[in-house]
């Protein structure tokens, strides 16, 4: 069960490491970028002096660096809420559509991994369910590296995709939904206690690839939170006993963002507040047809080169949510036309 006990002195303990952690990181962050700027202005001087103009090369390559590591910490310091430094559980869902929106949902999860890789963060595949013909019904990542959470947070939501389907023999333009959600990996027993009586553990046969991949044992897991009707699978690693503590890994994280929302609507209510947090609406589209552009409703940002972003190129739309959060008042750029 949900024990209130937990938010009490050790959570605020907790939240204070957390938050000291987190200003240390910054200074020690800035520090180590003004050691770097000493050192390329002595060499700029020392070049000056030798005519040495062979270093300009280097100096300009290396002022580009600290200009986007500078950029990077900038946009960090954004990321200052409770979790914002957490590994990032992702799971995406195709919405109706069949196949075409189980293609969509596939295309997304490449553009996820694609990013996730690009940042330098681990990618591990915690469940998947394939579609009949194409793509995926369901799968779940965890997306592993600092402040990886913080980022992908911004990504919850419906999203949405118009284009000519390569599915449909007519050639006609269809819309498709896949749903993204993203909640922290929390460390065990740092928000949730869970007790074992109030599990229901299934274990079946996990999909293979066929032929020699078949698992011929019920490694697979499902486990069921009975108080809250939660329910997690993973079938991903060849053991039962891996499985199941994966599984685990991704129901400690969905009691903790539960307890989370209960904590936020009771806060609302103390302060007179009665507001519903409407789901279901597109947090961004995604047009190939009859032109190309990707646009996030919620910023107003614009991107024009739509390839780029199903390559992994999402950070303008994540620094703008960011950016928009701290400074609600504050539009995106409209548009950044074909270039990220």
């Amino acid at each position: 069960m949900l024990k209130p006990s937990l938010w009490e002195d050790r959570s605020k303990a907790e939240a204070l490491g957390r938050r000291l952690n987190w200003i240390r990181d910054k200074v020690e962050a800035f520090l180590q970028m003004e050691k770097t700027l000493k050192d390329l202005e002595e060499l700029l001087d020392l070049a000056q002096r030798e005519g040495e103009e062979s270093l300009e090369g280097e100096l300009a390559r290396e002022l580009n660096r600290l200009d986007k590591a500078l950029e990077e910490e900038l946009l960090a310091t954004l990321l200052d809420e409770p979790y914002d430094g957490c590994n990032a559980i992702l799971t995406l869902h195709a919405g109706a559509g069949g196949t075409e929106a189980q293609d969509w949902a596939a295309m997304l999860l490449r553009m996820y991994t694609r990013w996730a890789e690009e940042k330098g963060y681990q990618v591990e595949l915690l469940d998947y369910l394939a579609g009949e013909e194409a793509g995926i019904k369901s799968a779940t990542i965890l997306v592993k590296g600092k402040n990886a959470y913080g980022y992908l947070k911004a990504e919850k939501g419906v999203h949405r995709l118009v284009r000519i389907s390569p599915f449909d023999t007519a050639g006609r333009r269809h819309t498709s939904f896949a749903s993204v959600d993203v909640i922290p990996e929390v460390p065990f027993e740092e928000e949730v206690e869970i007790n074992p009586s109030d599990l229901k553990i299934d274990t079946f046969r996990a999909q293979g690839a066929g032929g020699q991949y078949v698992n011929k044992t019920d490694s697979a897991v499902r486990i069921t939170h009975l108080p809250t009707g939660i329910v997690v699978t993973c079938q991903s690693e060849r053991s039962q006993y891996a499985n199941r503590q994966a599984a685990m890994k991704i129901l400690q994280a969905k009691l903790a963002a539960l307890k989370r929302e209960e904590q936020e609507r009771e806060l609302q209510r103390l302060r007179g507040q009665q507001r519903e947090i409407a789901w279901g609406s597109q947090i961004r589209s995604y047009v190939f047809h009859p032109y190309t552009l990707v646009k996030d409703h919620r910023t107003g940002l614009e991107i024009h080169d739509a390839q780029r972003v199903m390559d992994g190129q999402i950070d303008p739309f994540i620094q703008a949510y960011l950016r928009q959060k701290k400074a609600p008042g504050e539009k995106a750029a409209k548009s950044q036309g074909s270039g990220l």
